[in-house]
């Protein structure tokens, strides 16, 4: 269960940098 626990808040944590790059980006451009 912590495998899976850790695997998880690891995505998470991986969802929210690639969705801060992305608006980052977006800043960028406009």
């Amino acid at each position: 269960m912590s495998c899976v626990r850790g695997f998880t808040s690891t995505g998470v944590i991986l969802v929210l940098f690639i969705l801060l790059v992305i608006v980052a980006c977006s800043i960028c451009f406009i």
